[in-house]
């Protein structure tokens, strides 16, 4: 997939206020400062459409861009720590499922995970969470090439054995590296496909 254009729509604090319905849309969401607002960008080669920061919890809102107007793109708030009031935190949580659970056109959510570590409770709770709600999920390993690649054979490893505990198949995974660009082709195929098939049912 060929990235030709790339806007921001508007920030919504509900569901209900989000754009129309009518197109494919994919969220994106992890931990705080796991490195999705640089996923974005580098995905879509717009290199300041998500703000990116070191302070974790820059994103505060649901934010939508519409890519090669014909996708939708929803960058979500981490979760986690950030520096961010403790009720402006626990507002994010309920804002954040009533969109998972209630966006029609949603066809599938990315799991942002840092590659450096190992299995995060978070992250496998979220993933049991999508799991239980029956809502379709790819896990997105970030920052790859911040360690060797026997090292990142290795945590992947780890994290599949722990989600094969529960789980048969497992998620899609893809791993990724925003300044090496590495995965940004699986994912945008990965897009595509789904892109394809929503248009065919239309």
């Amino acid at each position: 997939m060929d990235i030709t254009t790339a806007e921001f729509i508007k920030s919504s604090t509900h569901y209900k206020d989000c754009p129309p319905e009518n197109l494919p849309e994919y969220a994106f969401l992890g931990r705080s400062n796991v490195g999705k607002s640089s996923l974005i960008n580098m995905l879509t080669g717009y290199g300041k459409l998500a703000k990116t920061s070191a302070s974790p919890g820059k994103t505060q809102l649901i934010n939508h861009f519409i890519i090669n107007n014909n996708w939708y793109l929803a960058d979500l708030p981490g979760f986690g720590y950030a520096k961010v009031s403790k009720k402006l935190r626990q507002q994010w949580g309920p804002m954040i499922q009533n969109y998972l659970l209630n966006r029609n056109n949603l066809i599938c959510s990315f799991l942002l995970v840092d590659s450096r570590h190992e299995p995060q409770k978070s992250d496998i709770e979220n993933m049991e969470w999508f799991g239980t709600k029956g809502l379709p999920f790819a896990v997105v390993f970030t920052k790859a090439d911040k360690l060797s690649s026997t090292q990142l054979q290795s945590n992947i490893a780890h994290y599949r054995k722990k989600l094969a505990e529960n789980w048969d198949p497992l998620p899609d995974m893809f791993v990724s590296s925003s300044e090496k660009k590495m995965g940004r082709d699986e994912i945008l195929s990965f897009i595509d496909h789904f892109n394809n098939a929503f248009s065919d049912n239309k």
